[in-house]
C-alpha cells in the first residue's frame, strides 16, 4: 500500500488532521481528523510500511493491546482510508 500524492499528515493544536494539498477547488477541500494512533499508522505507511501486518506489529510496540487486536485495527485503518481514496 503506498499513500497517493497530495495528502499531508498536519499536527494543528493538539489535533492529527489529513488534508488534501493538491485540490484547486476549495469546495470540494478534503480533511479528517485522526486519532494519536490513525496518526502514528498514516505515519508508518509514509515510512513504507507496505502491510497491515506490519501495521500491527507497529501498533505493538506503542500500545499495550494483543495481536489479534492490533492487526483489527490496523485492518479497519486501511479499509477507511481506502474507502476515502488515500491509499493505492
Amino acid at each position: 500500500m503506498k499513500i497517493k500524492d497530495g495528502f499531508l499528515l498536519k499536527e494543528i493544536a493538539g489535533q492529527w488532521l489529513l488534508v488534501q494539498d493538491n485540490n484547486t477547488d476549495p469546495d470540494k477541500l478534503r480533511v479528517l481528523t485522526l486519532s494519536s494512533s490513525a496518526a502514528m499508522l498514516w505515519k508508518e505507511i509514509e515510512k513504507g510500511v507496505s502491510t497491515v501486518e506490519d501495521l500491527a506489529c507497529a501498533i505493538l510496540r506503542e500500545y499495550e493491546i494483543d495481536y489479534k487486536r492490533a492487526l483489527k485495527d490496523s485492518e479497519d485503518f486501511v479499509a477507511q482510508m481506502r474507502e476515502h481514496n488515500m491509499l493505492d
